[in-house]
């Protein structure tokens, strides 16, 4: 078939794509943005569309010849009002849809509880759907939390088990929920296409307590846990300390902890009859499947996919923490990896200097080498050498240096800058990563988070002002340069 795709830089969506190739289907993918498609290996072998579901013009040319479209895509992480953008986009591709002669469309949505009101996400999942199969053929597949490497419910289970031995957690941890693994998932996607439209599925696997999918999420790492349900713990509260703990943030945090504020268990037999082929996985096998594809450094996507392109965003990813500012400057890659290539020494570090300084003579008083190391050439780097608590790891002349931080740290860590080609400027990646070293570390990373905060961002923009101004002055008369 030809087949279109929205959201295939998402989670699901950038594992459908190569599976929709290897079945020999023909993929159309629609993105806002077709720089983010770099480096995944079918990129070649779709046809790309750039837009949004809020461009008629390019839903035209999208949906053009298509026989079916996938629905990937949520609003959860944007700013403002994402309930009333969902329905906005809904309806554009509907309309649109309609128009095209579009003859099938293939929803992901979320499970609805039977008692109690819907959380604003699946009211507004639940919204979309309604929208697709008033307007168009559809199949609209209910799950409730994915299980699989990179996915956001794996990975707020992984990390509340891994770094709690004992969790004090709110009542509704002993609401059923049906958990589906991220391989099912695709398994049901990839069949609707010979299946036909078949209207509201509800997919999953057995049904079993949040709080027992973290005591088999501990099992299967052969973990001890103890878990106390508490009776109050408000859901901001409780999606609070998710944002602190796990890697997921308090915007998507949210979302999740209300979605099982009541019981969640799919009603299969509708699924079980179209479907016959797919036995879902018990939570169990899915939890042991997705670390095994982490160990292996299998991770096809992730939940933070949608994060990038953001101007700034903190990630945890496998016990990495990720601070990342991205901005554009009027320069070129080049005026870019000339200042952050002379950064330290004699010259210092553009901001904050009392900051480094005051940290470069703490870590001296504990044994570390300070700042009095400087440099040895104040313009270039090689593999190896060491500037100032830094040591250089990596340098590709005009586009990145890696340095890997030296001082007395309870952790490790490095700090990288990217130089990258974007229109008539250069867009800078500044990315800090941290690798804490138990909860000495993680109390460390946090603690310091505020300042490390400030002192990125007006890092960041700091280098970026001295690369505009370079680009209009010959570099050879700018001290330091």
């Amino acid at each position: 078939m030809e087949v279109l795709v929205t959201g295939a830089t998402g989670y699901v969506g950038g594992r459908l794509v190569p599976r929709l190739l290897e079945a020999g289907h023909r993929v159309r993918v629609l993105v806002r943005d077709p720089a983010r498609l770099e480096g995944r290996p079918w990129a070649g072998q779709v046809e790309v569309v750039r837009g949004s579901l809020e461009d008629p013009a390019a839903l035209r040319q999208a949906l053009s010849g298509v026989e079916a479209a996938y629905y990937l895509v949520h609003a959860m992480l944007s700013e403002g009002d994402f309930p009333r953008a969902e329905e906005r986009q809904a309806r554009t591709f509907a309309q649109v849809a309609r128009e095209a002669g579009l003859g099938h469309v293939v929803y992901l949505g979320g499970l609805l509880p039977r008692e109690g009101r819907p959380s604003p996400h699946l009211q507004s999942r639940a919204r979309v759907g309604e929208i697709l199969r008033a307007h168009l053929p559809t199949t609209e597949f209910r799950a409730g939390p994915i299980v699989g490497s990179g996915s956001a419910s794996f990975e707020m289970v992984r990390y509340l088990t891994e770094r709690l031995p004992v969790m004090v957690a709110p009542r509704w941890v002993l609401n059923p929920v049906s958990p589906i693994a991220i391989r099912d998932v695709l398994a049901y996607l990839l069949l609707a296409l010979s299946k036909g439209p078949a209207g509201v599925v509800e997919i999953g696997a057995p049904p079993l307590t949040f709080q027992g999918m973290m005591e088999a999420y501990a099992r299967v790492r052969g973990l001890r846990r103890l878990i106390l349900p508490v009776p109050v713990l408000a859901p901001r509260l409780a999606a609070l300390w998710v944002g602190l703990v796990t890697p997921i943030p308090n915007r998507l945090a949210l979302p999740l902890v209300e979605g099982i504020l009541h019981p969640l268990v799919a009603d299969t037999g509708k699924a079980q009859a179209p479907f016959p082929e797919v036995r879902p996985l018990p939570y169990e096998e899915a939890v042991a499947l997705a670390l095994r594809r982490v160990a292996l450094g299998e991770v096809e996507t992730r939940w933070s996919g949608a994060l990038y392109g953001r101007a700034y965003f903190l990630e945890d990813r496998e016990g990495i923490v990720r601070e990342v500012r991205s901005l554009h400057a009027r320069t070129t890659p080049e005026a870019l990896f000339r200042v952050f290539s002379s950064l330290g020494g004699e010259r210092g570090w553009l901001v904050w200097g009392w900051a480094w300084a005051l940290r470069g003579f703490l870590d001296r008083l504990v044994g570390g080498p300070g700042l009095r190391r400087g440099r040895r050439h104040p313009q270039e780097l090689l593999p190896g050498e060491a500037l100032d608590f830094w040591r250089v790891e990596r340098v590709e002349p005009g586009r990145l240096l890696r340095l890997r931080a030296e001082m007395r740290l309870p952790g490790k860590a490095w700090l990288e800058w990217q130089a990258l080609p974007e229109g008539e400027g250069a867009r800078l990646v500044q990315t800090a990563y941290f690798e804490p070293v138990g909860l000495t570390g993680f109390l460390y990373w946090w603690l310091l988070y505020p300042l490390h905060r400030r002192i990125f961002s007006d890092l960041a923009r700091a280098i970026a002002r001295e690369a505009e101004a370079a680009a209009r002055l010959p570099w050879s008369g700018r001290e330091g340069g």
